[in-house]
């Protein structure tokens, strides 16, 4: 019984993922392979000027933004800086309020030619939407990945966006755990000189 509801489970997580999708902010679709070569390029243009990239996420997609920011600058290199200090999110969302915990600090830290990777499950998350907000009127290039509903308000809020049909939470983050994880490999991967070529 639990080799087949596990078969069962690797099944659904395989089809979740194959199903994915890459949008441009116009909604314009891309290929999968072409969705990660164009935030692979992007990436290495943002390591290249020296610039950073920021990850958000609330809950179990903060563990996952945390871990991803982690990676990128142990195994790639990156500049990578992630909001979730206890004190830094006690104090931005006392003083502030909750919705304002990434976007705030973002607006004071963020620049022209930083990226930002926002993630959410129901891609409906209020702070993360302010943050992509903030992102945008920085002129920085946003990176979205959320789930559950197509029509959720995050996935047409980035230059590039990601959105799988996980319609539970366990599958949504799994996934973006495996996305993330496969643009950090090729991130790590790449050199600067792999750009546009």
């Amino acid at each position: 019984m639990g080799r087949a509801k596990w078969q069962e489970e690797v099944a659904a997580l395989s089809r979740i993922l194959s199903g994915m999708v890459f949008t441009r902010r116009d909604s314009s679709g891309l290929q999968i392979g072409a969705g990660f070569d164009l935030w692979r390029d992007w990436t290495l243009e943002t390591r290249k000027e020296g610039r950073a990239v920021y990850l958000v996420g609330n809950g179990a997609s903060a563990s996952i933004a945390s871990h991803m920011a982690a990676d990128l600058a142990k195994n790639a290199g990156m500049h990578t800086q992630v909001f979730t200090d206890p004190s830094l999110l006690t104090a931005m969302g006392n003083d502030i309020g909750y919705e304002s915990v990434y976007s705030e600090p973002l607006r004071m830290r963020g620049v022209k030619g930083d990226m930002l990777v926002a993630i959410s499950s129901s891609g409906r998350s209020q702070n993360i939407l302010n943050a992509v907000d903030t992102a945008e009127s920085l002129g920085m290039r946003r990176v979205t990945l959320s789930a559950m509903s197509e029509n959720n308000p995050l996935r047409g809020a980035g230059d590039l966006n990601i959105h799988v049909s996980a319609g539970a939470y366990g599958h949504a983050e799994t996934c973006h755990a495996a996305i993330l994880h496969f643009w950090m490999d090729m991130i790590g991967n790449s050199s600067v000189d792999d750009v546009n070529r």
